[in-house]
């Protein structure tokens, strides 16, 4: 995988906030080289948060985020501010641009603030500084400063080097599973191919597992589940682990010998993304829902809903069959996340692959700070198919939990 196909969730998040018209377009564009967003004298040309995944020296791997402006008017005006602040619980690092001329404003005080409260890394980025006052010019600018021109190009290479300077070492050990495996080992992956699945390609959590796999050098195969117990009876000694697709776990452990470790995509990268713990503590408050409960549903991305759709149909049925309440289920997906969580029981969250890590931290944060539980679907199904405790076995402080 190319630095152009690194996954959205695995770059950094940049975002510009300001009040409309200080320049954060202009600011993108000269940052990036490019026209990645729209320019107008017009107050208010973004109307929502645009974003554009490339390659931004010396960073790599970048996501640019154009916010719309914190001054926007009217109810419509009102969405859009929230849209704007909603962009904080993925951004990485924040550039909150202001116009030189005009300065600091309340609303550029008030998105500051929220941006400290979170611990995001931050630039304050005095745009048009080519036509600022003498007084300006003259000033000596606070720590986290810097004066640019979007216009001439003035300081916006000492821009990206701030930036950069803002990114701290962030590998805190985590891997997919090749702490796991050792060189040579074999591990099969079941990946059943059926109506939800993508034409031609295979899922995102799919393909970064087998690219771990190969940078151990360990031997990964790959097979439908069809074809599971024609793969294992091939082969001249047992694997060290299946990793198999959730939504087929419980015809999986009937095939797959008790000696030989098992476990899911969705428990690998919950353990991946930091809430493996949290997920399986959050699965046991099924047994105290009743009905009428309020249960959320959260998809990290959009896509097109099958007819079998595994958030609205299959997550749904399942936890029907492990409550047998008539539950009040609620669904959301994509970037729209519910500020207040007060309201739920439980939140059931998908797998978060297409969410970066910041984002998925403040949804599971949320949560844990309003006593909310919370789940992923892998864990679910594990759990209503009676397998979760051996799916955890490899991890045996999680195997604790359910004991």
């Amino acid at each position: 995988m190319g630095m152009n196909d690194t996954p959205s969730g695995e770059r950094l998040h940049i975002a510009l906030f300001g009040r409309r018209n200080a320049g954060k377009s202009s600011v993108i564009n000269a940052i990036t080289g490019q026209d990645l967003a729209v320019v107008s004298d017009v107050k208010g040309t973004t109307t929502d948060p645009v974003q554009k995944a490339m390659e931004l020296l010396p960073l790599g791997p970048v996501v640019m985020i154009d916010t719309p402006g914190l001054d926007d008017e009217g109810q419509l005006g009102e969405l859009r501010i929230k849209k704007a602040y909603q962009v904080l619980n993925k951004t990485d690092i924040a550039l909150l641009v202001i116009d030189s001329q005009s300065g600091h404003s309340q609303e550029d005080d008030r998105i500051l603030q929220r941006i400290k409260d979170k611990n995001i890394p931050y630039i304050i980025v005095m745009n048009k500084a080519d036509i600022a006052s003498d007084n300006f010019k003259n000033s000596t600018l606070p720590e986290n400063t810097i004066a640019v021109s979007a216009v001439t190009g003035y300081h916006i290479n000492e821009l990206k080097e701030m930036i950069a300077r803002q990114i701290k070492p962030s590998d805190n050990g985590a891997r997919i599973v090749s702490d796991l495996i050792h060189p040579g080992d074999i591990v099969i992956l079941v990946v059943p191919i059926d109506k939800a699945a993508p034409k031609g390609r295979l899922i995102l959590p799919q393909q970064q597992t087998i690219r771990d796999i190969l940078d151990t050098r360990a031997i990964t195969m790959v097979c439908q589940n069809t074809d599971l117990a024609q793969t294992l009876d091939s082969l001249k000694k047992p694997p060290v682990m299946v990793i198999t697709d959730s939504q087929v776990f419980g015809e999986v452990s009937k095939v797959v010998p008790a000696g030989i470790p098992l476990t899911s995509f969705s428990i690998l990268f919950a353990r991946y993304k930091g809430n493996l713990t949290q997920a399986v503590k959050g699965v046991a408050s099924l047994k105290t829902l009743k009905d009428g409960d309020r249960v959320l549903i959260a998809e990290g991305c959009t896509h097109h809903r099958q007819c079998n759709d595994i958030g609205t149909v299959k997550i749904p049925k399942f936890l029907a069959k492990c409550t047998g309440k008539q539950l009040n289920l609620e669904f959301c997906s994509g970037t729209e996340f519910p500020e207040d969580l007060t309201q739920y029981r439980l939140v059931v969250h998908c797998g978060g692959c297409m969410l970066n890590e910041r984002e998925m931290k403040y949804r599971l944060r949320c949560a844990a700070d309003e006593n909310v539980p919370v789940t992923n679907y892998g864990i679910l199904i594990a759990y209503a198919t009676g397998i979760l405790k051996r799916s955890v076995e490899l991890f045996p402080d999680i195997a604790r939990e359910l004991e």
